[in-house]
């Protein structure tokens, strides 16, 4: 419960710091916006490091070097806890959005930040305003920014972590119309930190895996019409590989 306290303490604290932080940004990007992403993602990856820190999460990285250096990409990964997102988001190779739930956009600060860092909000229920975030999500590929989606829709919590849920289509459209490569993410064990022992956290150790990248024009008639399975399918082998590590341990 002590994890708990420090952290929700540690982000009240900063979105309030950050309302300067927010101004100071939004005026630094008046005169060098590049700058102004560089320095907006900075400082956030810094928070969820500490973050991370303080609820006890080492993270080991494997496979980062499948990552381009000099070009967006789409990150597809499974989604089975709040933490995924600030271990993906410490990871990440330049300028990166995620994609989240249309009702964060109402969330006081933190949504201002979240706009700030190209995230969008996604109204499942809308498919008019749907497919606008695709479009949008498209757009800023194309002007360098890297997209991360978590195709399942909703936080995966079936018993087992190879049982992903279904992944939608649409989100895929971002890589096919930009071209860009899409990266394969799993995330393993990120379940124990919290939500297996809610509202506790667990000192975890989580591993996150960047597959090769899947080029989309590369891909045969079948894959690339259900580009959705075919890229739940290649994470789900990567979560299997983990699962053997686990029984040969």
């Amino acid at each position: 419960m002590i994890r708990l306290i420090l952290v929700l303490l540690v982000v009240l604290i900063y979105l309030i710091i950050g309302i300067f932080l927010q101004l100071g940004e939004w005026i630094l990007g008046k005169f060098n916006k590049p700058l102004k992403d560089r320095t907006s993602l900075a400082m956030v990856q810094w928070i969820f490091r500490v973050i991370l820190k303080l609820s006890g999460v080492k993270v080991t990285v494997r496979g980062k070097e499948n990552i381009p250096p000099d070009k967006p990409v789409l990150y597809v990964g499974n989604h089975r806890s709040y933490f995924d997102i600030l271990i993906g988001y410490t990871q990440v190779v330049g300028l990166c959005g995620f994609v989240a739930k249309k009702e964060l956009e109402k969330v006081p600060l933190l949504s201002l930040w979240m706009k700030m860092l190209y995230c969008l909000f996604l109204d499942r229920d809308n498919l008019k305003e749907g497919l606008k975030t695709i479009l949008l999500g498209i757009d800023y590929i194309k002007k360098g920014v890297s997209i991360w989606i978590f195709p399942e829709g909703t936080r995966n919590q079936n018993q087992k972590e190879t049982d992903l849920l279904p992944f939608k289509e649409g989100s895929m459209k971002m890589a096919e119309k930009s071209g860009c490569p899409i990266i394969p993410v799993a995330i393993h064990n990120s379940y124990n930190i919290f939500e297996r022992q809610f509202p506790l956290l667990k000192k975890t150790e989580v591993i996150i895996t960047f597959g090769k990248p899947i080029i989309v024009k590369e891909l045969d008639k079948e894959q690339k019409k259900f580009l959705g399975a075919y890229t739940r399918s290649v994470i789900t082998s990567m979560l299997e590989e983990y699962e053997k590590e686990d029984q040969n341990r």
